[in-house]
């Protein structure tokens, strides 16, 4: 249903590393939405647009072991223009190795209340038509979820 929260089959903690991320992106003018597939079968924990209509993905880890066994996450740099990694304070020292891409990835570090960019994503601009079907189907998916809000018999864009 629609009313299911963002990431509601993660632990608590990782609802609140989303708050926190989103309250730093709005200040930012970035707006994103939680859970959004991939074409090629993965989900990214938060998909957003800048002011600027770059895509930017955000994948989320609160536990140490899921952060270091984690090897899917360059399958989602194909479908953004900045990748960030977004943690609870105690991980951030983990995402400074150089299997985190340090170059390329930013670094959010986020509690409930708010986030702090540790890293700034280094911008790989995506292809124009690439950005161009990944911005469409990102903004009907976000206006499927709000319609589901209307009429919950509605599909509800996950």
């Amino acid at each position: 249903m629609a009313d299911l929260p963002c990431l509601d089959e993660s632990p608590p903690l990782a609802l609140d590393v989303a708050r926190g991320v989103t309250r730093l992106f709005a200040r930012a003018d970035i707006f994103a939405i939680c859970e959004v597939p991939l074409p090629n079968g993965r989900r990214a924990d938060l998909m957003g647009l800048d002011r600027k209509g770059k895509l930017v993905i955000v994948e989320i880890k609160v536990a140490r072991s899921d952060l270091v066994g984690d090897a899917k996450w360059h399958d989602y740099l194909d479908y953004c223009d900045r990748f960030y990694w977004a943690v609870p304070p105690g991980l951030a020292a983990i995402c400074e190795g150089e299997e985190y891409l340090p170059e390329r990835a930013g670094l959010i570090v986020a509690d409930r209340y708010d986030a702090a960019m540790a890293r700034e994503a280094a911008e790989q601009a995506l292809a124009p038509a690439r950005r161009k079907a990944e911005t469409l189907r990102l903004a009907r998916r976000a206006a499927r979820r709000l319609a589901g809000q209307l009429d919950p018999g509605l599909d509800d864009g996950r």
